[in-house]
């Protein structure tokens, strides 16, 4: 029997059990209240039932990077020309200023690359893994990619390469890829395996023009025409509209699953190799996890085929593990969260909380207050905007592949005037909170807080005051913890411990949005609107957000009720909206409702990522990469 024979053979399906063991201790321990996690708790459940254990160690990462040319690239369906395949070949690892680089840094994984098939001589690129296949695969716009042989050569190449990274001790790959034109092969398995046309699966790639688009839609179809792939034989698949490295990337996926490993999956084309997987081996996709929602047509139909859902949805479009890279941390997250809350009632952490208690006689507030807030606000630095936003865009990568986290680069340069901010920047999370918090909200809020190395201020609110005064606490604490730290969440809780979580989201909701989700009420006459027992809340929040926009800190929000809050209040002060970061549902889809500052402990990881981005990677220049002869990289790209 054949390694890849041999391989299908030993993948079975993931043990539920375990699982359904943990899904019952969650719903214990949480009194019902588990499916606040949202797709945070699908994630865990997920890892636990690839793993087979119940409280699995965090995973060992490697960062599998395949690399090939294809012939397709021929036909001018990219912006980029053919040689920067080898070109980005040579920037992981001579350069090491590729994304794949900074974010693998980001993510503490360690970066393996492999010539699958690279048109080009590779003999002086040290540490390259050397698998090559062929110099490219041929045109599929003219005939097949590779041979039948070709193509079960380079999914046994996958499966060899995944073997010896867990024989390393790695236990959770992720991979990623570099070829020039691959989202048009790409695009045709979507198509073949999904049954769709080649309008619904094509999409921009490399960030390509409108009329290369057109382009490229065209060569779809005659590669789909001229091959005539069959959607139930995955290896005719790829042996017809595939590339080597795609091929490669769909036997790590297979020599995953035959050993019970976890592969997170980054974007189109990487989904589309586990659409390979898939028809090889159905028991398979139980092995992958989704990282985020890709700008590629032909991605979220493949997502949809392999029965996955995504947690981010950052306008990515590059495909170097970028989004399994920024999934990975929030798994960890997930875990630490799941250890903590398996030990209670009878071992809690301990949660070094700052307890901070608002006075019985607060000072007064008087309009010279809220007018020296608001009319004082800093300018942002638009100079330091500017040319942040240059090194971004002449970075190695497509314009504006990295989406969101280009733009929360751009913004934090601005706030606090440095046109490349370093990462490691202090963080703190401020939870405004009843005179009780909800001991189980506080365990919580401990793991992610400590996960995502920020400190925590439990900022106690009293009843029977005006909320003037609630307003004014919220300004003195987030004055205080913005003077020292540039980054800072911002968190409720319920304001009664015994509430169920979500509460305080679901009564916001229905009584300052309409149905719609728009904002119901003017922005000086909303708080009148809310339910009495939220308002010292809500004042309290407005104060911090006013006063640390005013201190130049980056606002990262939380639950869908600090997001109602924080609308209202840029209505209020329009100036405050450059500081706030929406993370969810803008960001995060994980359908998390449960408060206390889970969101925004995840969000301050996204900052790291696009602040990695910035100071890891190489422009084209520094790395000798081409840069963009088409669409809008063309002319702002600099060589």
């Amino acid at each position: 029997m054949k390694l890849l024979e041999q391989t299908i053979a030993a993948i079975e399906p993931v043990r539920q059990e375990p699982a359904e063991e943990v899904s019952a201790r969650l719903n214990s321990v949480m009194e019902g209240d588990a499916d606040t996690l949202g797709r945070l708790r699908s994630l865990l459940l997920r890892y636990i039932a690839i793993t087979g254990r119940r409280h699995p160690a965090p995973p060992e990462k490697c960062t599998i990077i395949c690399c090939g040319d294809h012939g397709v690239a021929a036909e001018g369906v990219s912006a980029y020309p053919p040689e920067t395949t080898v070109q980005m070949t040579r920037n992981y690892l001579i350069s090491r200023g590729a994304a794949a680089n900074a974010l693998s840094n980001y993510c503490g994984s360690e970066l393996m690359v492999v010539d699958m098939g690279v048109a080009a001589d590779t003999s002086d690129v040290p540490d390259l893994i050397r698998r090559r296949i062929a110099a490219g695969t041929k045109n599929i716009a003219r005939g097949p990619a590779m041979t039948r042989e070709q193509a079960r050569q380079a999914v046994e190449t996958g499966i060899e390469l995944a073997a010896q990274a867990i024989e390393k001790g790695f236990d959770c790959i992720l991979p990623g890829e570099m070829g020039i034109a691959n989202t048009s092969s790409s695009a045709c398995i979507a198509a073949v395996f999904c049954g769709l046309s080649p309008e619904e699966v094509t999409g921009r790639g490399t960030n390509i023009s409108d009329e290369r688009l057109k382009k490229k839609i065209g060569i779809v179809r005659q590669a789909l025409t001229v091959n005539q792939p069959d959607p139930h034989d995955g290896l005719d698949v790829l042996a017809k509209v595939g590339g080597f490295e795609l091929g490669a990337i769909t036997g790590l996926i297979l020599g995953a699953a035959a050993r019970r490993c976890t592969v997170i999956l980054d974007g189109a084309n990487t989904g589309s190799a586990a659409l390979i997987a898939q028809a090889l081996s159905p028991y398979s996709t139980g092995y992958l996890i989704a990282s985020h929602q890709g700008t590629e047509k032909s991605h979220r139909y493949t997502l949809r085929k392999l029965g996955l859902q995504p947690l981010m949805n950052l306008d990515l479009r590059l495909g170097e593990a970028c989004g399994s890279s920024l999934l990975a941390p929030m798994l960890e997250a997930m875990l630490t969260a799941w250890d903590v809350l398996d030990r209670l009632p009878r071992d809690p952490v301990e949660a070094p909380f700052h307890q901070e208690y608002m006075s019985q006689t607060p000072a007064k507030i008087t309009n010279k207050t809220f007018d020296f807030y608001l009319h004082t606000m800093q300018d942002l630095d638009h100079p330091a905007m500017e040319r942040c936003q240059h090194r971004i865009d002449n970075l190695s990568k497509p314009i504006y592949s990295l989406g969101y986290l280009e733009q929360i680069a751009v913004e934090l340069a601005g706030i606090i005037g440095d046109e490349q901010p370093e990462y490691g920047m202090d963080r703190a999370l401020l939870c405004f909170t009843g005179r009780h918090a909800s001991p189980l909200s506080a365990q919580i809020a401990a793991a992610f807080a400590a996960h995502a190395d920020a400190e925590v201020t439990m900022a106690h609110l009293r009843e029977g005051l005006p909320p003037s005064a609630a307003f004014d606490f919220g300004r003195e604490q987030a004055e205080y913890l913005s003077l020292t730290c540039p980054l800072l969440g911002l968190a409720l809780t319920e304001p009664d411990p015994d509430l169920p979580f979500g509460t305080s989201a679901k009564q916001l909701r229905r009584a300052l949005l309409n149905p719609d989700g728009t904002l119901r009420y003017p922005a000086d006459t909303f708080l009148r609107h809310a339910p009495e027992v939220w308002q010292p809340a809500i004042s309290a929040a407005i104060g911090a957000i006013i006063a640390a926009a005013h201190n130049s800190s980056f606002i990262l929000l939380d639950d869908e009720a600090t997001e109602i809050i924080a609308r209202y209040t840029e209505q209020l002060c329009p100036d405050v909206r450059p500081y706030l970061l929406h993370i969810q549902p803008a960001l995060l889809q994980t359908k998390a409702s449960l408060p206390g500052g889970i969101i925004a402990c995840l969000g301050f990881g996204l900052v790291d990522a696009s602040l990695h981005m910035l100071n890891d990677m190489r422009t084209f220049a520094e790395a000798r990469v081409a840069v963009a002869g088409d669409g809008p990289g063309a002319g702002r790209q600099l060589s």
